[in-house]
């Protein structure tokens, strides 16, 4: 019984340790033994390769925010007349279709659904009236650096890429409670560089990719995440995904630790749907080492709460014999106390650092444990809601 204590209690620090620390090491290591691509996340702002791209910016009851993004867009230094802008209305109820419409003499079109279908399902609606031979998605609260379309565009040229992602990043117009979010985001874009670096991402940014507008047409099912299937679906067909650090897209970050939550428990359930639909790509024999970073950056990652419930039960066992058990009890005790703190922080305040950084460490693991919870009582999400965030002003 006491070794099956100690296996469970460190089976999620090992699992940590791996997925947070060793595999990024191995992808470093493998970045500096791979013989440098030239190219390899340059944008290439210069480049000639200049096709048809449409711009799909889906929306649902987002008149606060709509009128920011369609302003962004219209100032991208790609060629005006080879873009088409397309606002997707899921139903919306709000101003959103009226102040779109006001754009219309300016070549921005709209497409309003009769009913709401959730977002992958009006981004289906959507291929039947796409013009461009590349698609780039985005969203109604997200802000586009001006060059985003050329540096996205710019890497699939090449005619091994066939997705191109943004590279996010977190601000915030105001103090925010969750600011410790930033680093986090950077943490994620670091490591899909090395994974670009070694052969490609895994998982595109929901905030902005480019995606070649014969993968954007294969049919997806409407509960699952568009752009985590957009790398899987371009691997099937023999194209990597790769992530472009010039294609700059200003994330405002959500209000509260709360929002945070809510947004990742939908996110996370949704790519285990995903994944689970796709879940042949985790095969090595067929998708060597992308199967390899599916696992890592994925599976891992999930299976570290998970297995963090059994580990808590261990450790009671544990602490009946060894006082550094009793200890570390009462340690994660006090963890969990200063997360419920930060969970229970009032919106818009800024929170102390210390506190901070641990509310988010522990609300992300909790998340998962939901999310998984969720899919097991076949609660999924199949309308899609957008994160509500701050409006942020336009970045040059």
């Amino acid at each position: 019984m006491t070794a099956l204590a100690y296996v469970f209690l460190l089976l999620p620090v090992g699992l940590l340790a791996y997925s947070y620390a060793i595999y990024p090491a191995l992808l470093w290591i493998g970045a500096g033994l791979r013989r440098a691509d030239e190219s390899m996340g340059a944008g290439l702002a210069g480049s000639p390769y200049q096709p048809t791209v449409t711009v799909v910016v889906p929306a649902y009851n987002e008149e606060r925010q709509i009128a920011g993004a369609i302003d962004a867009l219209l100032q991208q230094d790609y060629p005006r007349e080879r873009s088409q802008l397309l606002i997707v209305s899921d139903a919306s109820t709000d101003a959103t279709d009226d102040i779109v419409r006001s754009y219309a003499d300016r070549g921005v079109e709209l497409l309003r659904m009769p009913v709401r279908g959730g977002k992958t399902a009006i981004e289906n609606a959507a291929c039947g009236v796409i013009r461009g031979e590349i698609v780039v998605n985005s969203d109604a609260s997200i802000r586009l650096h001006r060059s985003v379309i050329t540096n996205l565009v710019a890497r699939l040229q090449d005619p091994t890429v066939g997705v191109a992602s943004g590279r996010d990043v977190s601000v915030s117009a105001r103090d925010s409670a969750n600011s410790v979010e930033a680093g986090y985001v950077d943490y994620e874009m670091r490591l899909r560089d090395l994974e670009t670096r070694t052969g490609g991402i895994v998982g595109a940014s929901g905030c902005c990719y480019a995606i070649r507008t014969e993968l954007h047409r294969l049919p997806i099912a409407s509960d699952l995440s568009r752009d985590f299937c957009a790398p899987l679906t371009a691997k099937r067909h023999g194209f990597k995904a790769v992530s472009v650090n010039e294609a700059l897209a200003y994330v405002p970050r959500t209000a509260s630790l709360r929002r945070e939550y809510v947004r990742k428990v939908r996110t996370i359930s949704r790519g285990m749907e995903t994944l689970y639909s796709t879940r042949q790509m985790l095969d090595p024999m067929r998708y060597g080492s992308f199967a390899w970073k599916l696992v890592s950056h994925k599976v891992c990652r999930w299976l570290v709460p998970l297995m963090g419930v059994p580990a808590a039960a261990a450790l009671v066992v544990l602490a009946r014999a060894h006082a550094w058990a009793a200890w570390l009890a009462l340690f994660s005790l006090a963890v969990a106390g200063v997360a419920i703190v930060g969970a229970l922080w009032p919106e818009g305040k800024r929170m102390p650092r210390p506190i901070s950084i641990v509310a988010f460490a522990v609300a992300a693991n909790v998340a998962v444990v939901h999310a998984t919870a969720r899919l097991l009582r076949a609660r999924e999400d199949k309308i899609w809601e957008p994160t509500r965030r701050d409006v942020v002003a336009p970045i040059a």
